[in-house]
């Protein structure tokens, strides 16, 4: 069986849930609580409470655009490099080609995207915003900017700029840590 996708492995298990009854010999304040302290000195437990919390946010403000974060990554990458090809897309934002065709041609029929021929490869297709995907993603990219900045009130801009490099060296490491600002939740 081949390894589970980055994607599928963050989501939760599927099945009925049922609130934890509390225990009260885990509280470790009295305040009815698990201790945690183990789970809190892991990176990836850090990095994907904090990331939820920033996509609870992002979920909610980008509901009016109908774009969900790989939605919004995608817009971002197209409009940042006109005349992309999806297989350059995959790449960079690490989505599965059968994945990404399906949000290709929503996208398409939602009239934001649209398909040319690529001007040095005759087998391939460049992908551009319309004017009406231009507009929109003007508009969620203005919307995904005061949200970040709303979910990181508490630090300061230095630090934001040290977490944000800090977590590229985990996710890409040995590469250059330098981008465009842009999100791509």
């Amino acid at each position: 069986m081949s390894e589970p996708s980055i994607a599928n492995a963050l989501r939760r298990p599927r099945g009925v849930r049922k609130a934890a009854a509390p225990d009260a010999a885990a509280g470790s304040a009295g305040d009815g609580l698990p201790d945690t302290g183990h789970l809190e000195t892991l990176v990836g437990y850090n990095a994907r409470r904090a990331a939820l919390s920033v996509i609870g946010i992002f979920l909610r403000r980008m509901a009016p655009f109908e774009l969900r974060p790989v939605d919004y990554s995608v817009l971002s990458v197209i409009a940042h490099n006109p005349g992309v090809t999806s297989r350059q897309i995959c790449a960079a934002l690490d989505i599965l080609p059968p994945n990404l065709v399906g949000m290709v041609k929503a996208l398409q029929r939602r009239r934001l995207i649209t398909r040319r021929p690529h001007p040095s490869d005759r087998r391939a297709q460049g992908l551009h915003l319309t004017p009406t995907g231009e507009r929109l993603y003007r508009e969620a990219q203005a919307t995904a900017s005061a949200l970040e900045a709303e979910a990181t009130a508490a630090l300061t801009a230095d630090e934001v700029q040290t977490l944000i490099a800090l977590l590229r060296k985990v996710y890409r490491p040995g590469t250059a840590a330098t981008g465009n600002g842009d999100a791509a939740v």
